[in-house]
């Protein structure tokens, strides 16, 4: 099978313009199919404090009302994405981006209201992996926002984390995939005074000790599950780590196995 590379960026590398620029070099210099997912969630909450409209967020997690909604769409969608893309191509990349509205390629539904409300936010329910594909065969690079539909006209925040995992999932039937997942530091750590404290290998069993001992927490937590999701429904390999870990030469990041 051909390979696919799926990479997902959070926010602390698009707010800072020498990161953006320097993981984008990188990332266009990958070989074979690559797919991006991004985030914006700081963004957004920059440009929404400069209208005057308070984010609110619980365990982490953002409050989406219209209002919010509405900045998400324009940030997520607009602002940062086409940023992202002119960057692209302006390195030979023939990026094309993406919400999951785009060809209907990410549907999701909108999350039941248990103890909290979370508003307009999805979790995912279908990847459209031939309409996606089909991009790819054309040889364009989707980029894709942390944005999906509810197939009636409904737009709905969705984690990119869950993005970068369910875009993989339904990949891995036509390409051998692997998630990395990039972000500031040099992997999961075990101390996270010593940023060089990086935990190479991460399995199920390990994973539930190091639960155990509070050593992996909070925004950790849903991301290493995506992880192992992901390797549990066809995914071949999910490194953690920062973008250095893109180039041959770097192997001091977190793999995720089974």
């Amino acid at each position: 099978m051909e390979k696919l590379s799926i990479i997902k960026i959070g926010g602390n590398i698009i707010e800072d313009e020498t990161s953006l620029n320097s993981f984008l070099k990188l990332f266009s210099k990958l070989e074979g199919k690559k797919i991006l997912v991004h985030g914006g969630g700081k963004r957004a909450t920059h440009i929404s404090s400069k209208l005057g409209i308070e984010s609110k967020l619980i365990n982490g997690r953002r409050i989406t009302d219209k209002e919010t909604l509405e900045v998400i769409t324009m940030v997520y969608g607009g602002l940062v994405n086409k940023n992202i893309v002119a960057k692209l191509q302006a390195l030979q990349i023939d990026a094309i981006g993406l919400t999951g509205a785009d060809i209907n390629s990410i549907q999701s539904e909108k999350r039941p209201v248990k103890e909290i409300d979370f508003g307009f936010v999805g979790d995912v329910k279908k990847v459209a992996s031939n309409s996606i594909d089909k991009l790819m065969k054309a040889d364009f690079t989707p980029v894709f926002c942390a944005i999906t539909h509810d197939g009636n006209g409904q737009l709905l925040n969705t984690n990119a984390d869950t993005i970068a995992s369910t875009i993989a999932v339904g990949m891995s039937k036509i390409y051998d995939t692997s998630i990395y997942y990039c972000f500031e530091l040099n992997g999961v750590l075990s101390d996270f005074n010593d940023k060089n404290s990086v935990i190479k290998q991460i399995d199920s069993k390990t994973y539930q000790k190091l639960l155990k001992d509070n050593i992996i927490t909070d925004g950790m937590i849903p991301k290493i599950d995506n992880c192992f999701d992901a390797l549990n429904n066809g995914v071949s390999k999910v490194h953690i780590g920062n973008t250095a870990m893109l180039t041959k030469e770097n192997e001091n990041f977190t793999t995720i196995t089974l």
